[in-house]
């Protein structure tokens, strides 16, 4: 009789209750009771302790973070503000339309230009500021860096649209995020 076919005995606590001990899977030659040493090459790791078949490697990892449609266009803030107020919003909704259809083509995720101009148009500009920005934010966490902007930026136009430095500052910060991600991402 070999070692693995002797029955084993279980040490019990004070209670009379032995706790079963895990033991994972072993790669296809080695016994059960051989565990790896520190220091040694350890298997790939699967979920739940699973070993891969013989002849398989695990899938390669797509790199975070790669470019899947064209840069947008960086604009400049003020351009965007003196435009908007010489043609009295219609190049505001026109920035919409264009830095969300940019977005929509470069990550292959987002509203979209069509349904970021109707959410410009039929909410009267009140979610638009929320959409934007987290577009933008959205960006920046599918290459796993830290997000400049997000749907709370929005609170600037919302709060701040009496006195005009909110809605100043929500441009500010959501066009200065997104001209930065285009220029990370090589356009000048």
């Amino acid at each position: 009789m070999s070692t693995i076919d002797e029955p084993t005995s279980r040490p019990q606590s004070a209670g009379g209750y032995a706790p079963a001990q895990y033991t994972q899977p072993q790669p296809y030659g080695q016994p059960p009771y051989a565990q790896p040493q520190y220091g040694q090459p350890q298997p790939y790791a699967q979920p739940f302790g699973q070993q891969l078949p013989a002849g398989y490697a695990p899938a390669p990892v797509a790199p975070f973070g790669r470019q899947l449609g064209p840069i947008g266009k960086v604009r400049s803030t003020w351009a965007v503000i003196g435009l908007s107020i010489i043609t009295f919003g219609i190049y505001g909704l026109y920035y919409y339309f264009a830095t969300h259809e940019e977005m929509k083509q470069h990550s292959g995720e987002g509203v979209g230009g069509a349904l970021g101009l109707v959410l410009a148009i039929f909410t009267f500009g009140l979610v638009t500021p929320f959409v934007l920005p987290n577009e933008v934010g959205n960006l920046y966490a599918r290459q796993q860096r830290p997000r400049p902007v997000s749907a709370t930026t929005g609170l600037w136009v919302l709060l701040g649209w009496m006195i005009l430095i909110g809605p100043l500052v929500w441009l500010i910060k959501t066009n200065g995020a997104l001209n930065a991600y285009w220029r990370s991402m090589g356009a000048v």
